[in-house]
């Protein structure tokens, strides 16, 4: 039996390196109060399948898994979705971090098409699953606007509207006349594209949890301090002192994974958002297109169900809580001039603020797969910017896997790529 350590940072604790944390502030969501359906145990227990961590992946994996009649126990030491999951602003891109220009340079435009598409579908298919299974989580389809940056020239864009265009993937150029005509925002050029959509990722988590509650699923209120490597499967150890065996462990813990996961491609980024209160229905923006821009850092933008104004980005490459938190009235100040900048008719009280941690790749291309040198563990992380939709490709991944039934194209996200 192969041991490896779990150590991860507890949200709130000291360690050698400082506060870890995963957000603080808060978010302006507001789901209303849910039952667990939580196993206390003081022994030992098994199950088909463990899933460490009770946010948006963990649930998207848990409603998939019970779905196929697995036996599901879900493992985490904080609220489900009370973790990054309540720091999102749910704009659920399927355009990735990284263009699809770029990411052709680096694989080929086959496979950089291949993701892409992958991507788009993700989305499409879980605004079919939201609806077939009833879930109340304000979700919505909506188109996203890509924006160059600000002084890039004229056609900045071209390349990656040409790309997508020979891709066949949804979009329209616009030059800066009609993207005033259309938006009222002033930038060289930018992107248009359907297929992308809105959501409140908290009552969408604890929705997809629920289904998977009421098919068996058992929620317990615990920390994993220990992975053991046995012959046909895995068992952890809880802080509590309690047991679980099961035929497969899925790590869902987010960027916080334990020490003996590989991160050569990994990284941890800060971002901060800000809420405005509800706007005026006139002040609204065409469409309510998901905002985000060409630049780095990229600002990002969309409007909640109740029309405040939600803005995210500064994102830098920080992990501890007290410097991040203390940059909180800075970023918030730039978040709203920049916004400003792009729609001044806008009001900018701010009502909420937050800053999160959260986990990017040098490719923009998740860790979704088997850990390396850990026999039935299965992790998913690193999802940059597109962190819901990434979420639900690795629930589907996961299921296909946990069935004996992967497919050559998992390699596209493998751990160790």
């Amino acid at each position: 039996m192969t041991s490896f350590d779990g150590d991860r940072s507890e949200p709130g604790e000291e360690d050698d390196e400082g506060l870890h944390p995963v957000r603080s502030g808060a978010a302006p969501w507001r789901p209303p109060a849910v039952e667990l359906a939580t196993l206390r145990l003081a022994g030992g227990t098994a199950c088909d399948v463990l899933i460490v961590g009770g946010g948006i992946t963990g649930a998207m994996t848990a409603e998939a898994l019970t779905r196929q009649g697995l036996s599901v126990l879900v493992v985490d030491r904080a609220f489900p979705g009370h973790g990054s999951t309540a720091a999102s602003t749910a704009m659920l891109l399927w355009e990735i971090d990284t263009p699809l220009v770029e990411l052709a340079d680096a694989y080929g435009f086959d496979k950089a098409v291949s993701v892409y598409r992958r991507s788009l579908a993700a989305v499409r298919e879980l605004g079919a699953l939201v609806a077939g299974l009833g879930i109340d989580c304000r979700h919505a389809p909506r188109p996203s606007l890509y924006l160059a940056e600000a002084g890039a020239l004229p056609d900045s864009l071209a390349a990656e509207h040409a790309a997508r265009q020979r891709a066949g993937l949804p979009g329209e150029a616009l030059d800066r006349g009609a993207l005033m005509a259309r938006f009222g925002i002033d930038r060289p050029a930018a992107l248009v594209a359907e297929g992308s959509a809105e959501s409140d990722p908290v009552r969408l988590a604890q929705g997809l949890l629920r289904r998977a509650f009421e098919r068996g699923a058992r929620f317990v209120a615990d920390e994993v301090v220990r992975y053991d490597s046995l012959p046909h499967g895995g068992a952890v150890a809880l802080a509590s002192g309690a047991t679980i065996e099961a035929g497969t462990i899925v790590l869902a813990t987010g960027y916080d994974m334990p020490d003996f996961v590989p991160s050569r491609l990994h990284r941890i980024v800060s971002t901060w958002c800000i809420a405005t209160p509800p706007q005026a229905a006139g002040r609204l923006w065409r469409d309510r297109a998901l905002i985000w821009e060409a630049a780095d850092p990229y600002l990002y933008a969309r409007f909640d169900a109740e029309n405040r104004l939600l803005v995210g980005g500064e994102d830098e490459e920080i992990v501890d809580a007290t410097e991040r938190e203390a940059r909180m009235p800075a970023k918030a100040a730039r978040l709203v001039d920049r916004m400003r900048g792009l729609q001044p008719q806008l009001s900018f009280e701010i009502e909420a603020a937050w800053t999160a941690a959260f986990g990017e790749t040098a490719d923009g291309l998740p860790l979704i797969g088997p850990v390396p040198g850990a026999p039935n563990l299965l992790a998913a992380y690193g999802y940059g910017g597109n962190g819901i939709t990434f979420s639900f490709l690795a629930s589907r991944m996961i299921a296909a896997w946990v069935a004996g039934e992967p497919r050559a194209w998992f390699e596209d996200f493998a751990i160790d790529r």
